[in-house]
């Protein structure tokens, strides 16, 4: 898929990855819808993105909201190419002090909500005869970290939510894609639920190995173009295919 003219719609697009990828789409010519729940964050990144960008108010956990999103972006542009589902959070703990409802909220949001825009988006896809669909994984799923459980677990079953989703849509012209980004440099260590002290070690740990956004933003536009099934940005030493 050619990323000009094309209209790409990004979850969780008020700050880090989800603003890098709406920046370098808007730059590579395509016009671009914003979701996030940060009114105020989307209104100044709007400034950043052009005239042609949409910005919509969205929590993603809500289906209704969802809804109003879809037809707001069809009303405005008449078509929808391509989904990046970018918005997620993280939740560290032992096994046995995850709070129950705080990893609730976390599947709500990292592996719920994904399905929901998936939902909602592919009949208008399957319309068209073509669109693509990344989902932004973590590349915290390629090991088995302590107090991770609750947030990989959450991503591991986006990851297979995915590579359904691909097999089952390839017929209908529409690719489904994962990218598993590493440590990256945004606000989410500082915004995960509980744990804090456990992100930050983790961010100490892997030093210079962490990357920008803007760099995870690339890997998302190559995705949408090639429409291959996955790529990512985790060092060989962690078990990805990224040379350092």
């Amino acid at each position: 898929m050619k990323i000009e003219d094309s209209v790409i719609l990004i979850t969780g697009a008020s700050s880090g990855i989800g603003m890098a990828t709406a920046i370098a789409a808007a730059q590579a010519g395509a016009r671009v819808a914003v979701l996030a729940r940060r009114e105020d964050r989307l209104r100044a990144l709007a400034d950043r993105l052009g005239p042609d960008a949409l910005v919509l108010p969205c929590d993603v956990t809500m289906g209704a909201q969802i809804e109003a999103s879809i037809a707001a972006v069809l009303r405005r542009f008449g078509r929808l190419d391509a989904l990046v589902n970018n918005a997620g959070r993280g939740l560290y703990a032992p096994v046995d002090r995850i709070d129950i409802a705080a990893y609730r909220a976390v599947l709500d949001l990292n592996t719920v909500a994904p399905l929901a825009m998936m939902q909602a988006v592919i009949p208008q896809m399957r319309r068209q005869g073509m669109g693509a669909i990344v989902n932004v994984s973590s590349g915290a799923t390629f090991g088995i970290l302590p107090g991770a459980g609750a947030y990989t677990s959450s991503k591991l079953a986006l990851n297979m939510l995915s590579d359904v989703a691909r097999l089952e849509l390839a017929e209908a012209g529409i690719s489904v894609s994962t990218i598993y980004p590493f440590v990256t440099d945004t606000e989410f260590y500082a915004a995960v639920s509980e744990g804090q002290d456990a992100a930050a070690a983790e961010i100490r740990t892997v030093g210079p190995a962490a990357h920008a956004p803007d760099r995870v933003a690339e890997t998302i536009l190559d995705l949408i173009r090639s429409g291959e099934r996955q790529d990512d940005l985790v060092p060989k030493a962690y078990g990805g295919s990224l040379e350092m």
